[in-house]
């Protein structure tokens, strides 16, 4: 059941409600027949809900009522008057047999979460079938598999499982250190008696997905990959009557763990998309899912059960004395481990502290998913006492470290100086620091004036996601095959000095069709490089007209041709903007854009539906990030305390 209307329903549809009395027919939306729901105004004066109109305008580009021609961007949200009004409407709680109780229709998610007996009674019951041997315990933390790395994302009793590159911000919620807050999760300033919702909770799930046709792509997009900073495989779309909308359990954010038992969590761009595409009836995935927010005191951790917690504290004679520990990850299991501790440090004087030793807080800063980077820069800020709370279960070998994109073995942290610990970079590598990978190219041929171009393009500035246009295939007819510099990707930029860059998809059909009846053609166009993809022929699997570029392919654009569009956000005093960040200039990496990695279901990145996984910020409030630090970044995006603007860019997933 949906946390906030207390009903079933697919997790990108509607919320569902029981509206005491019959609802007006001005406040009903026309495409679902129901109550308006984040309502939105079209310039020829209707009103429908923004999903509806969303999943409308993604098939067609006319009104719905009047069939006027319309794009989603034209359209704005509805006044404060009609919101309210929508808000103000009566329901009936869902949970009748328990709860007889009406509110207005915005009151709901607070009354199912914090006062319903029948909500509560059925997370408890849907608490006993998924852990049945746990009694009495509320919300634990979600499960993740043994060999999926976890990310580092809220401290104090956080339990985002989704594996992180050295470079992600780190959230704890206790502290205002630099860099270890992330701008999704804010610590409130109200107090104690109201709920905090400060831990997240994530699930990993086995995944079965039939195809009648072997060959039928899965319907949705990805983005992300060991060689970019996102680290992960992220779903960013899944498309509209598609195998992996019938099936409907994976989602927008859902990142990808395994493709029929492969680890997919720590490989490239090209070689997840691979095994994607492989056609099969059957296909396992693997996904870890984003739950939302859960309650900060119902959270523990299941594992402390079998093993010893041992609290221990070192005592620093001054800030700068190193405590001669070194600190990895492992490839199993989530979490900082101690590698070692140097003869005659601190930590070995002391004797309390043993290699192998899961590291689960330092300071009361919950580490459970935390980075050696994070407990390296707690150590170095402390004075005098380093309070550790370690796992220890006798017996549990040592794993081989996470392989981070940046270095040849794991970063390790130490806290002698407090700084990673970078092991040499593979000369091969190119990690994150990706230049651009298009070189510029004129060709100029000469033609008969009856004679065709003979190929097919793609994007334009009405696309939704503003693309320049690029070509989509060379027919084997036609003057450019056989001149045969122009190939397919190509991003073209003008026809006869005629700028396309700037064109829709049926302004550039027109400027190429109008100049191709000249005798002589001079097209000037950017050729995209290789990409070192292992398998060269990776996109031969023709899609006809609705082949496009590996997402990977379009971050190396030059600036000229990203179409940046602002997206404001809204929050009230108590939430959290809902999503994390990775990215930003780091001295060993250079500068990498920032990229949105997660999006928190029930915050208000999550609820706006305009901001996805995979976006590049460029700007905060019309401040450039270009140059800045996660460090940097991060401060700046938690004093928005109500309202922020992210200029982004947004370049459309890969298609599997």
């Amino acid at each position: 059941l949906c946390c906030e209307c207390g009903q079933a329903h697919p997790l990108l549809d509607n919320h569902l409600y029981n509206f005491q009395d019959e609802v007006d027919d001005e406040l009903i939306c026309h495409i679902c027949l129901q109550p308006l729901l984040q309502p939105m105004d079209t310039p020829c004066g209707h009103t429908y809900c923004f999903k509806c109109l969303e999943n409308f305008m993604q098939e067609y580009n006319f009104c719905p009522m009047d069939r006027k021609k319309l794009s989603f961007q034209q359209c704005h949200k509805s006044s404060l008057l009609v919101r309210n009004l929508l808000d103000k409407l009566i329901v009936l709680c869902p949970f009748k047999a328990e709860c007889q109780q009406t509110m207005q229709r915005c009151e709901l998610e607070a009354h199912l979460q914090n006062r319903c007996p029948g909500f509560k009674k059925y997370k408890s019951e849907l608490q006993r079938k998924k852990n049945p041997i746990s009694k009495g315990k509320e919300d634990p933390p979600a499960k993740g598999e043994p060999n999926t790395p976890k990310d580092p994302e809220v401290p104090g009793g956080g339990s985002s499982l989704v594996a992180e590159s050295s470079g992600a911000a780190v959230v704890s919620l206790g502290t205002a250190e630099p860099g270890l807050v992330n701008p999704a999760f804010e610590e409130t300033e109200e107090g104690e008696n109201l709920p905090q919702r400060t831990s997240l909770v994530a699930e990993t799930t086995t995944i079965e997905i039939h195809r009648e046709d072997p060959e039928e792509e899965l319907g949705m997009r990805i983005v992300g990959g060991k060689d970019t900073p996102l680290g992960n495989i992220v779903v960013q779309e899944v498309l509209r009557d598609s195998v992996i909308a019938a099936d409907g359990r994976i989602a927008p954010g859902d990142h990808i763990l395994e493709v029929n038992g492969v680890n997919i969590s720590s490989v490239t761009h090209c070689q997840a998309v691979s095994f994607l595409r492989h056609p099969g009836p059957v296909l396992h995935l693997m996904v870890l899912q984003e739950k939302g927010f859960s309650n900060k005191a119902a959270q523990q951790d299941p594992s402390a059960a079998s093993r010893e917690v041992i609290h221990v504290t070192l005592v620093k004679r001054d800030r700068s004395e190193p405590l001669g520990i070194k600190l990895i990850r492992k490839t199993d299991e989530a979490g900082i481990f101690i590698l070692d501790l140097l003869e005659g440090g601190l930590a070995a004087k002391n004797g309390k502290l043993s290699r192998n030793d899961r590291v689960l807080s330092i300071n009361g800063q919950d580490l459970r998913q935390g980075t050696p980077e994070a407990a390296a820069q707690i150590i170095q800020t402390t004075e005098s006492r380093v309070n550790f709370v370690i796992l220890r279960q006798p017996g549990v070998q040592l794993g081989e470290p996470v392989e981070d994109g940046s270095t040849s073995n794991s970063s390790s942290s130490s806290s002698n100086g407090g700084s990673p610990v970078h092991h040499r970079r593979r000369a091969d590598q190119n990690h994150y620091r990706r230049k651009s990978n298009y070189q510029k190219k004129t060709v100029a041929i000469k033609k008969e004036p009856k004679e065709s171009l003979g190929i097919t393009i793609g994007g334009g500035r009405d696309n939704k996601n503003k693309l320049p246009i690029y070509v989509t295939s060379v027919q084997p007819i036609g003057c450019l095959f056989r001149d045969g510099r122009i190939k397919r990707g190509d991003v073209l930029l003008s026809i006869n000095g005629i700028d396309l860059t700037h064109l829709n998809y049926y302004e550039a059909v027109s400027a190429l069709k109008s100049n191709a009846a000249s005798h002589s053609v001079t097209l000037k166009a950017l050729e995209i490089l290789s990409l070192n993809c292992p398998e060269p022929s990776l996109d031969i699997r023709e899609q006809g007209f609705s082949w496009s570029p590996l997402w990977i392919t379009w971050l190396g654009l030059p600036s000229y041709l990203h179409f940046c569009q602002d997206i404001v956000l809204s929050k009230g005093n108590l939430e959290s903007w809902g999503f994390s960040i990775v990215g930003g200039f780091e001295e060993s990496k250079g500068n990498q854009p920032f990229f949105i990695k997660t999006i928190v279901p029930g915050t208000p990145a999550f609820r706006d539906r305009k901001l996805k996984c995979g976006d590049e910020i460029v700007a905060v409030n019309g401040v450039p990030a270009i140059g800045m630090s996660n460090s940097e970044l991060i401060p700046m995006l938690k004093e928005q305390r109500n309202r922020v603007t992210l200029t982004v860019v947004s370049w459309p997933g890969s298609l599997v």
